[in-house]
């Protein structure tokens, strides 16, 4: 049975080793800088996750590019740029406004007008109904005046359940 474990152990302890990536910076600044571009830039594969986060295959070859770019000492705008054109405007989390992402950043703006408008319709058009048929304030005698006596008769039955 012990054996059995330390088999286990000794298969399972590389595996977690690697699974982290390190990389040896040759500046803080660059380990700074490679932390916030890898948290700001989108896994092309992944649905919504981003470099840093992601396990996908092609996630840890853009972390390596990243950091190669970063040793050769490319700045950042560099770096977005290349991947922007590599796997397109998708990679970015906040992309510029442009006519090609128009709907993104406008879209959002017009459904609210949207729905302001018409919360504003429904609440004139329900405002006006009650004004409509709310009993005047002189008397509710009006009201019942307003039904004719067949339907007098058949509100009574009602309400008295036969």
């Amino acid at each position: 049975m012990v054996r059995a474990l330390m088999l286990m152990i000794a298969l399972l302890v590389p595996q977690a080793q690697a699974a982290i990536d390190t990389y040896e910076f040759s500046t803080p600044d660059r380990q700074d800088r490679f932390a916030v571009l890898t948290e700001v830039l989108r896994c092309p594969k992944c649905q919504n996750q981003n470099i840093a986060d992601s396990n996908s295959p092609i996630a840890n070859d853009l972390r390596h590019e990243i950091y190669r770019m970063l040793e050769e000492g490319k700045n950042d705008d560099e770096i977005v740029n290349f991947l922007v054109e590599r796997y397109g405007e998708f990679v970015l989390y906040d992309p510029p406004f442009s006519t090609k992402t128009l709907v993104l950043w406008g879209g959002p703006v017009l459904l609210l007008l949207i729905g302001l408008f018409v919360l504003v319709g429904l609440l004139r058009k329900n405002s006006r109904q009650q004004r409509d048929f709310a009993p005047s304030e002189a008397g509710g005698e009006e009201a019942s005046e307003a039904l004719s006596e067949e339907e007098a008769q058949r509100l009574n039955r009602l309400l008295q359940g036969k």
